[in-house]
């Protein structure tokens, strides 16, 4: 049973470092290097257990199970070697002529491998056993098994030759997907050599290791970061640096929910309108308004500096007080509209504003805090006008 001791504690490192990748969820959102080497790790799974299994089989001389699980160890195995290829050359994103050679090649090994097995049934040309459960390896493993050997040390070699052609971090990566080629290489050269140990499964595990190191682990890294400045991008404006509409109604929800839940009793809002924008953009140009809308931002931010700031039209924001801005609204909305009264008499952006906070009563939700303080800007703009 020592044979399938050691396939068991490979599998359980195995799942262990790979976990990410076993998990079944979608994959849209992934790159294809991502998915071909998630392939790559369930085939190597599959394999470990018919290695078990194989193992144990042998050992309770239970033919008919050992013969099913050989061919199911050899399915497993070429399975392994195509997935590796199909993952080395989407990770190097070198899917030239020679990229494609080596993905056919390994297509064209998976093919032979399943006419062989069928044959065997027939025939035997890769395997048989004995009445006592014995293996006898025959010539068409032999062959097969030299076919993967000269895929993996071709894969292997294209890896090295781009490697050279890399520099920093991504060289590195290349260079440990070069390795862990010639280390697999080796490994299949032993197993051809001892047909009775578990050997490939040592340099599955060997191998699975080095990428998650070196590769699988740096590569989620910066696709997390990818996707969060991704997701940054999605939810900025890009005039004035603060959160857009989309980032608003996200905010707005989430708020939406904490009332609804009783987490939260204690929020105001407050929305801003720069004055005058269509009459600067008529007459001064685009240009020109812009520089208004950052302007009133900048105000906006300086003076609520603890509060999210969300643009939600072209020349309105609104931010949602909580905190320590909430404590002292009255005092910071005093000082902002002191602020605009002197930017009208300098000729400087003017912004009116208005403030609303929520009553917890049971009858009043985000929307309606909403629209008290848009009523309220709307009269701090009527007099905003009326000043001479």
């Amino acid at each position: 049973m020592y044979y399938s001791s050691i396939g068991l504690l490979a599998l359980a490192v195995h799942l262990i470092i790979n976990h990410e990748y076993l998990r079944l969820g979608m994959d849209t959102e992934r790159t294809v290097s991502y998915i071909r080497y998630r392939r790559f790790v369930y085939s190597v799974t599959l394999y470990y257990v018919a290695d078990i299994l194989w193992g144990y089989f042998v050992y309770t001389r239970i033919v008919v199970l050992a013969y099913a699980d050989t061919v199911l160890f050899f399915l497993a195995m070429v399975t392994s070697v195509l997935m590796w290829t199909r993952f080395a050359v989407a990770y190097l994103n070198r899917e030239g002529l020679f990229g494609r050679i080596i993905i056919y090649l390994g297509q064209i090994i998976f093919i032979y491998e399943i006419l062989n097995l069928i044959i065997n049934l027939f025939h035997p040309i890769v395997f048989d056993f004995t009445q006592d459960c014995e293996y006898i390896p025959l010539s068409a493993r032999y062959i097969t098994l030299a076919l993967q050997v000269g895929l993996f040390a071709l894969s292997a070699a294209y890896t090295l030759y781009v490697t050279f052609r890399t520099e920093g971090k991504t060289r590195l990566r290349h260079l440990t997907i070069g390795f862990t080629g010639l280390v697999m290489t080796v490994f299949i050269i032993l197993q051809m050599v001892y047909p009775l140990l578990p050997i490939y499964a040592a340099g599955c595990l060997i191998g699975t290791c080095l990428v998650h190191e070196f590769v699988a682990r740096d590569t989620r890294i910066d696709f997390e970061r990818a996707i969060g400045s991704a997701r940054h991008m999605a939810s900025t404006d890009p005039l004035t640096g603060v959160k857009n509409a989309h980032a608003y109604m996200e905010a707005k929800k989430h708020m939406e929910q904490r009332v609804m839940n009783g987490s939260v009793t204690e929020f105001g809002i407050v929305i801003f309108d720069v004055n005058g924008l269509k009459r600067i953009n008529d007459t001064l140009g685009h240009e020109q308004g812009d520089f208004h809308i950052k302007s009133a931002c900048d105000y906006i931010c300086r003076q609520f500096k603890h509060s999210p700031v969300f643009r939600i039209g072209g020349d309105e924001f609104l931010i949602i007080l909580e905190g320590e801005d909430y404590e002292n609204r009255q005092k910071h909305l005093k000082a902002f509209e002191d602020k605009i009264d002197t930017n009208k008499s300098e000729g400087l952006p003017v912004v009116s504003s208005g403030m609303a906070v929520f009553v917890p009563d049971g009858n009043e939700d985000f929307d309606a805090v909403f629209a008290r303080a848009d009523r309220n800007m709307y009269e701090r703009k009527k007099k905003l006008k009326a000043q001479i």
